[in-house]
């Protein structure tokens, strides 16, 4: 591991603490101080960025930074009914992928603070029920969506030509809906749904859904709920509903078009996310191991198998994500397949201090296949503390606990 590159961490998390509580322009104000994930660059906290910087930070000992993160978006949840992409007026058009009971659960396991966990509860039914009201497919499970007015058909449309190189033909709106729902999904932009993400059940976000579930039973019993079994129950129906529409013919979850009742052809690390959250059966899990070295290279996993999509993506091949190298680390390991993890873990930490060493800095995405920074860009990449930093401490450290 390089000494180098952990003091560089320590010495940068303050940078990259911001304190705004009024509103300012676009800008949301918040109660407690919050982590963006550059210097220099942002000046408001992501969502799902955020699950996995908190990941270093209880790593280097500042938990309260990690309370923080947490007491905000439940801020933002009781403010507007559900936590927006982040704490901009214009990110209230959608949300991101919903890890906060994960956040929370981690800020309890740490304190044990009943009185703080039930206020938390609470807030979490909340985001719950936006997810199953405003996010909720024919099948039973949920899906990304975006708010696509009028005003905003032109702009997302374009959008999307930018950043993929190409305009599709068809509905316009429907483009520009499509590229709405793929930045809610975190994955924008992403070829695993064509240009139709709007009738996709992904299996990233119901895994997510699961761990919501499998969370809010926890805290209950925690609490003395009562609401063990309901959220039990929950977790159950939508475990059978993932593996009756998403199971493959090889035994893969994959992202399901409850339109045509196809799934994706395309195999991602959105497939690793039910061993993440513990919802694959001992045969998915197998089955992702087998399959993993059309996600694997060098220096860690593709986003995305290589495919032909017409198109240029930023979260598909050859890009590594740092969020995606995390899940699938501690996916495997759930699962007992600790010679993957371990060997998924060396490889980001030596593609983080390989290009650590040419560029003196973290960055927001590599290039997996060759340890570079040659990547599918839609705009000047921006050097990284935020989820690149979380997870290279987080890989690290599991390496050591495994040791």
């Amino acid at each position: 591991m390089s000494e180098k590159v952990k003091k560089f961490i320590e010495s940068h998390w303050d940078e990259c603490i911001k304190e705004n509580r009024e509103d300012e322009d676009t800008l949301i104000g918040m109660p407690y101080p919050y982590i963006v994930p550059a210097v220099g660059h942002f000046d408001e906290m992501y969502y799902w960025d955020t699950y996995f910087t908190n990941k270093g930070l209880e790593l280097c000992g500042r938990m309260q930074q990690v309370k923080n993160n947490t007491d905000d978006m439940l801020y933002l949840v009781k403010k507007y009914g559900f936590m927006p992409n982040g704490n901009r007026t214009y990110y209230l058009l959608q949300s991101q992928p919903p890890f906060l009971s994960g956040m929370v659960r981690d800020v309890y396991d740490y304190y044990k603070d009943t009185v703080w966990l039930s206020a938390a509860y609470d807030v979490l039914k909340i985001e719950y029920n936006f997810w199953m009201s405003k996010r909720i497919t024919p099948i039973g499970l949920n899906c990304y969506a975006c708010i696509c007015d009028e005003g905003r058909v032109e702009g997302l449309s374009k959008c999307f030509e930018k950043r993929a190189g190409y305009m599709p033909e068809g509905d316009k709106y429907l483009i520009a809906l499509h590229c709405g729902i793929t930045c809610e999904s975190g994955w924008d932009i992403n070829p695993r749904w064509g240009i139709e993400g709007y009738n996709y059940a992904p299996v990233d976000l119901n895994s997510l859904m699961y761990m919501f579930e499998d969370n809010m039973a926890y805290f209950s019993g925690e609490l003395g709920r009562g609401e063990e079994a309901l959220w039990k129950e929950r977790a159950a129906v939508r475990r059978e509903r993932m593996i009756r529409y998403m199971e493959d013919e090889n035994g893969l979850l994959m992202d399901y078009n409850f339109e045509t009742g196809r799934r994706s052809e395309i195999f991602s690390v959105a497939s690793l996310y039910p061993l993440y959250v513990g919802l694959a059966e001992t045969r998915h899990a197998k089955a992702a191991a087998e399959n993993l070295y059309r996600l694997e290279a060098d220096y860690g996993v593709f986003t995305c198998e290589k495919n032909d999509t017409k198109g240029t993506f930023q979260w598909d091949y050859p890009n590594g994500w740092a969020c995606l190298q995390y899940i699938a680390i501690i996916g495997f390991d759930k699962y007992k397949y600790f010679d993957i993890a371990q060997r998924l873990a060396k490889k980001y930490l030596t593609l983080v201090e390989k290009v650590f060493d040419e560029t003196g800095n973290l960055w927001e995405k590599y290039n997996v296949e060759d340890g570079s920074l040659n990547v599918s860009n839609e705009y000047e990449m921006p050097a990284m503390m935020g989820w690149s930093a979380g997870v290279y401490l987080a890989a690290e450290n599991y390496l050591i606990n495994k040791a």
